[in-house]
């Protein structure tokens, strides 16, 4: 390691960090959970996001990067080198919705005992701010040298990438894919490759609630990505006895002013990738409601529960039989994340699957439109992405492992493959790195990335801010053209 450079890069860290803090804090108090019902020319995603956006445009500004927002569907900002080939980095300023179960405020930071709590301070504000914090160091690097880095560093600020991911689409459509790109919006030591993404929905065909059924109403979720930690269903005064005679550990009720009572459920949340660990409080709600059969004389109402009941069972596809692996990918993922009834007494329920090689899309979907046939239902393909893997063994990936292995000291330390989709799929050239380290054991108190109470080490921030200007400055000494 260049002992020089890495003692400026530490000085460096020290004297932005508080800054970069209040960076990250003025991000996660906007709200930038994609509404395209407020779309407009210009604001694509809606105004939340554009807003998020705008801000981040203007920090990076702030900190010396030539700003660009390109017509609000992302924006980039770059510091110009000697060469109009660009060494990347992707971050993004929108994020889920806050969901039940918090005990901070979500839109704001909360600091306690060196953590910081906050929507979005892993995933992926506080990330997006440290790309911009590793770039303005090279700012300072070529103010103090006078010489202009070898290629262009470009920082791109996406805008709806816990969604549709469409702002990638269309930069790609607009401008050239950098030489090689890298995005803090994952885990150490390094990801070089993503399952496939499969999204769908399941819809009743005939209305199974409303004001004179058993169930009037039930709610769960806040995107398909994320393992509901509540849940709640509205039932009769009569259905509600029969429930809580079968109450178990984790629900309770609540009678409303018409009689009517609500159940709810309560689970473990967390991404849709990572079932380990996670309780579905649909399933937990569901298998409650089905525990006498009898009761739900609605053979519609009843053969719906049951198909939920099924996609809930288990987080690997088992119950279904899709479950599956390979050697590259590890093995399949099946998340039930958001259950609605809408106004006309139907109800609807998302799916999100994570998948190796070894499956196919057009295998899921025979598989779900069948389940859906069963069950009274019909089932809409919303999304699919094919599996994406990048050969481990490429000079810029290597680069960037290597930086990795010597700052953590983690010798061993290997790229791998995940269930999560980042920006990275996108590009020819490009991978997942960092900057949560997985090998960092957090309090019990320090909630997950889509989940309540997200949290970060602010020490794993900063080994993340150091080790991305380290691999910066390694990436613009290989031959990238």
């Amino acid at each position: 390691m260049d002992k020089q450079l890495a003692s400026r890069i530490d000085a460096y860290v020290d004297e932005v960090w508080e800054d970069a803090v209040e960076d990250i804090r003025s991000l996660v108090r906007i709200r930038s959970v994609e509404d395209t019902s407020q779309a407009c020319a210009g604001m694509p995603w809606g105004s939340a996001n554009y807003e998020a956006l705008t801000q981040a445009l203007a920090i990076a500004s702030r900190l010396g990067l030539e700003a660009h927002d390109c017509e609000g569907y992302l924006g980039y900002a770059d510091l110009a080198g000697a060469s109009d080939v660009q060494v990347a980095t992707i971050a993004h300023s929108d994020v889920v919705p806050e969901g039940l179960g918090w005990t901070v405020d979500p839109f704001d930071i909360t600091r306690r005992e060196g953590y910081l709590l906050g929507r979005g301070v892993i995933d992926d504000k506080g990330p997006l701010v440290l790309s911009l914090y590793a770039a303005h160091f090279f700012v300072r690097e070529v103010q103090r040298t006078g010489k202009p880095l070898p290629y262009t560093l470009r920082c791109l600020v996406g805008s709806c990438e816990e969604t549709t991911m469409a702002d990638v689409d269309y930069y790609l459509e607009h401008y050239d894919a950098p030489a090689f790109c890298f995005t803090p919006d994952a885990d150490f030591p390094l990801i070089c490759g993503e399952k496939g993404i499969f999204h769908g929905q399941f819809v009743t065909k005939e209305p199974v609630a409303g004001p004179t059924a058993a169930l009037l109403s039930m709610d769960a979720g806040t995107v398909a990505n994320a393992i509901p930690g509540l849940a709640g269903a509205v039932v009769s005064r009569d259905a509600a006895d029969f429930l809580l005679s079968r109450c178990t550990k984790g629900i309770e009720s609540e009678e409303l002013d018409d009689g009517s009572v609500r159940v709810t459920a309560h689970g473990v949340g967390g991404h849709a990738a990572f079932p380990e660990g996670t309780e579905n409080a649909i399933g937990k709600l569901v298998r409650l409601m089905l525990s006498e059969n009898s009761w739900w004389q609605d053979a519609s109402l009843l053969s719906f529960l049951q198909m939920v009941e099924k996609l809930t069972r288990t987080s690997d596809g088992s119950a279904l039989g899709i479950d599956a692996r390979d050697d590259v990918f590890g093995a399949l993922t099946l998340n039930a994340g958001v259950v609605r009834t809408r106004p006309d007494g139907t109800c609807t329920i998302t799916v999100d699957v994570r998948y190796p090689s070894s499956v196919t899309s057009d295998r899921l979907v025979e598989t779900f439109n069948a389940l859906a046939a069963k069950h009274s239902c019909v089932f809409t393909h919303t999304m699919a992405k094919e599996p994406f893997y990048m050969d481990p063994e490429l000079p810029a990936i290597k680069t960037l492992l290597d930086t990795y292995r010597e700052y953590s000291g983690d010798a061993d330390a290997e790229a791998f493959v995940i269930g999560g989709g980042t920006y990275a799929r996108h590009f020819p050239r490009a991978c997942a790195f960092g900057p949560h380290n997985p090998a960092v054991k957090d309090p019990a108190w320090v909630g997950s990335e889509h989940g309540p109470d997200e949290g970060v080490s602010e020490e794993v921030l900063r080994q993340g801010l150091r080790i991305y200007i380290m691999s910066i400055a390694r990436l613009m000494e290989l031959d990238l053209a």
